[in-house]
């Protein structure tokens, strides 16, 4: 089978372009793109703006092509790009349309549930159901591909949207279509108004299916009309894209693209990721670039983690020069320099993570806890959505840790009891795979849930007892029969006064275990019925990570032995190139921001497969393998081990 050019590691750069700058100097840009080091570059070209001559009576030429000789920005770039080595992708975005036409197609709209269209700075949101994108999208593809040899395709803001530029809640869509088509697929169930409403999880649900489906028939048009044209859009598409971002008022994740880009890969290694890496601060604040060091962080995980790098910026790179463009130039020219160690980089930890989809604020901390545990811990793992557990080739990994996900999906229990049997290991934490008094996993050693605490006031001042010293319970505590050949441990202490001092006592220890682990088959299954991930992304108290890493240990997830500080990501992949070890220097992770990470001494690191040498890419030295461990260089802002 013919390997196509996407299926190689690329490097892409985008010029979201305004419709003032339709006179751009074609060649000035890819003049700058050379040099950069990308190969791709993802142009503006149709959708609210054509910046090409269509003839389409739905879509807008831009007014601003007259100052074009040729009147064609898109041809003079393919053209000019072709010659130069350049790939030319293109920029659609079919979320909104003028006032005209939205009056000529209110069919095609968004509508509230008040029946309010959705308007932002004079353009219309129109919606996945309607006949815009379920027709008239293909028009505009067909359009493009009978006059250019683009190379793929992106779809900018694809989705119901719920949410405007202003990040105003604008609900679910009332329109006509998404009234037949919900009907359609939960009878008798009313159109959820927003997130507050019953159904709305059904909803999530729908619409999801309905962009799943519009992409799939994206893809499968494309594949007829264009094979080497790839689709970049969601998990579905030929290339899974992330927007690496900031945003003014939003906590930072620091951990946000790596997270990301590993959801994607766990699930089909196979298929390409893009990191479209944002050069400023926040769309309000388009003119101001981002802190430098904080953009080398969307692009150093993103290749950590196997994706190819993009930068992003508005405009041309004449008219915006961000600060951190140097550091991004840099870094993709790294990436170019090492195409054979990129290529074909896929996940090899041995531990996985799994997300939770339903992303309320508990669930999240208790998945970011547990991500910053493994991570400090040099645990090695990989994430995978919640809603692709059924999916997933769970025989690649060791351990499988289910942080606070409640009750699985129809299906999902199976899959894990026979991971289990089949020597696999599972670990839990809060109420993983518990429904009511019911525990769904045959693996896990408790037979039944007696009660819960999942207040604050029920947790305040309860406490467990461990080898670490006795914790805090933080969030929820879940009280479980044990089986009868459970091995128990961190027993609940009673809760008691904490105030005034004078009463503060009267803790008795309970018969109520904080760990049960057993054996299942030649597999083993560890219950957490806690929210320990939370209390430690709460507390940051490392007996609360001790104890769930030494937990995931037990079970049989790899440790790398190393004398690496914990501020040293360690993640582990396979290439062409053979195995591959990237050391991300997270020291400069500080509050709301990147700092320039501290140089991390020369140290040592234990290979977990023999070896003769050992390159290390960013210090351009090799080094000998002795007895299973290689020295490693000072580390600055990341190292790269190639094992050969």
């Amino acid at each position: 089978m013919t390997r196509l050019w996407w299926q190689d590691p690329f490097r892409m750069f985008q010029t979201n372009l305004r419709e003032i700058d339709a006179g751009l100097d074609v060649e000035e840009v890819l003049d700058y793109l050379v040099e950069f080091g990308a190969d791709t570059w993802l142009l503006s070209v149709g959708g609210i703006l054509s910046n090409y001559p269509t003839d389409l009576d739905f879509q807008t030429r831009n007014p601003y092509l007259t100052r074009r000789s040729s009147g064609d920005l898109v041809g003079d770039a393919v053209k000019a790009a072709g010659r130069r080595g350049i790939r030319v992708m293109g920029r659609m975005d079919f979320s909104k349309i003028d006032h005209r036409r939205a009056e000529q197609h209110p069919d095609w709209c968004f509508v509230d549930a008040a029946g309010h269209p959705q308007v932002y700075n004079g353009l219309t949101s129109v919606c996945p159901s309607g006949d815009y994108y379920q027709v008239k999208l293909f028009e505009v593809l067909d359009e493009v591909l009978d006059r250019y040899p683009v190379d793929g395709f992106f779809c900018n803001w694809m989705s119901f949207n719920e949410v405007d530029y202003s990040r105003v809640y604008r609900g679910v869509c009332h329109c006509l279509s998404c009234h037949r088509r919900y009907a359609e697929y939960a009878p008798g169930e009313p159109l959820p108004e927003g997130k507050g409403s019953p159904g709305y999880r059904t909803w999530q649900r729908f619409a999801r299916e309905v962009l799943a489906d519009l992409t799939g028939r994206i893809r499968e048009h494309l594949a007829r009309r264009r094979p080497e044209a790839p689709l970049v859009l969601g998990d579905q598409a030929d290339i899974v894209f992330h927007e690496a971002n900031n945003a003014v008022g939003r906590p930072l994740w620091h951990h946000r693209t790596s997270e990301h880009v590993s959801a994607a890969k766990t699930y089909r290694p196979e298929v390409p990721v893009l990191t479209n890496s944002v050069g400023f601060v926040d769309m309000p604040y388009r003119l101001a670039g981002e802190e430098p060091q904080h953009f080398a962080q969307y692009l150093v995980q993103a290749i950590a983690r196997g994706a190819n790098p993009s930068t992003y910026i508005m405009g041309t790179p004449a008219d915006n020069p961000y600060e951190c463009l140097q550091v991004a130039g840099e870094l993709t020219r790294f990436h170019r320099d090492h195409h054979e160690v990129y290529r074909d980089l896929v996940p090899a930890a041995g531990t996985l993570l799994v997300r939770p989809d339903a992303f309320e604020p508990g669930a999240v901390r208790e998945f970011q806890g547990l991500y910053l545990a493994l991570l400090q811990r040099h645990v090695p793992f990989d994430v995978l959505p919640e809603e692709r557990l059924g999916e997933a080739d769970l025989g690649r990994y060791r351990t499988v840790v289910l942080p606070d996900l409640g009750p699985l999906a129809p299906g999902i229990a199976p899959v894990l009891d026979a991971y289990c049997v089949a020597g696999g290991a599972v670990v839990t934490t809060g109420n993983s795979g518990v429904v009511a008094d019911e525990i769904q996993l045959q693996c896990l050693p408790a037979s039944r849930r007696l009660a819960s605490h999942d207040t604050e006031e029920a947790t305040r001042s309860l406490h467990l007892r461990s080898e670490h010293g006795i914790v805090p319970v933080v969030g929820a505590f879940h009280l479980v029969e044990p089986s009868a050949d459970a091995e128990v441990g961190l027993h609940a202490l009673s809760r008691a006064p904490y105030g005034p001092p004078e009463k503060c006592y009267g803790h008795l220890e309970l018969d109520h275990p904080g760990q049960l682990r057993t054996s299942y088959g030649p597999g083993r299954a560890v219950m957490l019925p806690w929210t320990i991930g939370r209390a430690y992304r709460d507390v940051g108290l490392t007996a609360h990570r001790d104890i769930v890493v030494d937990a995931v240990l037990w079970a049989g997830g790899p440790q790398v032995t190393t004398g690496l500080p914990e501020q040293v990501e360690i993640v582990v992949g396979r290439s062409a190139a053979g195995q591959v070890i990237h050391l991300l220097n997270r020291s400069g992770d500080a509050d709301q921001r990147f700092a320039e990470p501290v140089p991390i001494v020369p140290s040592w690191l234990a290979l977990p497969e023999p070896a003769e040498h050992v390159e290390a890419l960013r210090a351009g030295v090799r080094r000998p393998v002795v007895d299973g461990r290689v020295e490693l260089p000072q580390i600055g802002l990341f190292e790269v081990l190639v094992v050969r």
